[in-house]
């Protein structure tokens, strides 16, 4: 056997990361380069890609920045194109694009809470089948979900909740179609509450009450605490595992 550290290696492997133009997803494409992969930069934003392509670069690995709206399949379809035409592969994806609302719910309008499940749930779902149809055998899809999916939030966020929660059955039964057939591992990570776009948006005094109360680790997570969890589950370290979801919540979820 070789060393278990070998097994968190992604040396010569292509991760595309979505949703990765700042916070939570550049800090995946880092990661995922510091682990050995060439990344491919998906974001509606584009033009905020370039800071995370440099520090991919930084990392001795080669990056590509491909606008996309993961709401769009056409655009997920030309997403894999591009992976494919420029790495001639595509080993991981991290289905991480996402957005939030705290809406409540008899004031939620359709298309609030349409947009929501478009991006969180349609999107993930358009990235994967689009990878999934150029991904080999041993390749990884990892889909971030949220602790929201796992337990009630402080806040009314109903069709976060709910795009999460939909994302975890999704990535079971997704699991159960490729991973036996088509050799592709397919899990969630479900996050608790990280310094973020999004989180940031909370008033802090809210939060941090929410969270005390919730969680035995009594604070917010750190980026590194999640990118390891996203290299185990990418990696070959995490072979055996598929249809999973990992709870980094601090406690959140047993709490």
């Amino acid at each position: 056997m070789s060393n278990v550290l070998d097994l968190f290696r992604l040396d010569g492997k292509v991760a595309v990361v979505t949703g990765a133009s700042s916070g939570l997803g550049a800090g995946f494409a880092r990661a995922l380069a510091q682990a050995g992969a060439d990344v491919v930069l998906a974001a509606r934003r584009v033009d905020r890609l370039s800071d995370v392509a440099q520090a991919v670069r930084e990392a001795g690995r080669k990056a590509l920045a491909v606008a996309t709206d993961v709401s769009d399949p056409e655009q997920c379809e030309a997403l894999a194109r591009a992976a494919i035409a420029e790495f001639g592969r595509v080993d991981v994806l991290v289905n991480n694009a996402g957005i939030g609302t705290a809406v409540p719910a008899v004031r939620e309008t359709p298309d609030e809470f349409r947009r929501v499940i478009d991006i969180n749930l349609n999107g993930a779902y358009w990235a994967a089948q689009s990878c999934a149809r150029v991904m080999k055998p041993g390749s990884s899809v990892v889909n971030i979900a949220s602790v929201l999916g796992l337990i009630k939030s402080y806040a009314p966020q109903a069709a976060y909740a709910a795009s999460k929660a939909g994302l975890i059955g999704l990535t079971r039964d997704l699991a159960q179609q490729w991973s036996g057939r088509r050799g592709i591992r397919v899990n969630a990570i479900a996050p608790g509450y990280f310094a973020s776009e999004m989180t940031a948006e909370i008033p802090e005094n809210q939060l941090m009450t929410f969270i005390r109360q919730t969680s035995p680790l009594d604070r917010l997570g750190l980026q590194h605490e999640l990118d390891a969890a996203v290299v185990f589950l990418a990696s070959p370290a995490s072979s055996y595992i598929t249809g999973s979801t990992l709870a980094v919540d601090g406690g959140m979820s047993g709490h």
